[in-house]
């Protein structure tokens, strides 16, 4: 990911975010910026969707897409399907969707 400590980068296509997914949660949310155990940053999620049939999958696209201030639809899953750390990729203005989930965070607190 990105050297600069956060857990996205920008591309041609849009902004690619790891995420360190929690499904069957009590609440859907993103939590904040967190680091794995190699020290990769990761954006924290929690989901109430179970991890069958892609429930979990599809709702994390929609939190994370509604973060950033995207429809649903711009969200897509490129890696990670069955595991716990995701790739998701935001298709649009990579340096516009960063500033958004910066945005985002902060206003979290």
């Amino acid at each position: 990911m990105a050297k600069s400590g956060l857990p996205w980068a920008e591309r041609a296509d849009g902004l690619l975010v790891e995420v360190r997914l929690t499904p069957r949660s009590s609440t859907d949310r993103i939590e904040r910026i967190d680091h794995l155990s190699d020290g990769t940053p990761v954006l924290k999620a929690r989901v109430r969707a179970v991890p069958e049939k892609g429930l979990a999958n599809e709702a994390v696209l929609k939190l994370l897409a509604k973060a950033a201030g995207l429809p649903a639809s711009r969200a897509r899953l490129v890696s990670g399907d069955t595991a716990r750390r995701k790739s998701i990729l935001l298709a649009g203005d990579g340096a516009a969707l960063a500033c958004a989930l910066q945005g985002f965070l902060a206003a979290k607190g």
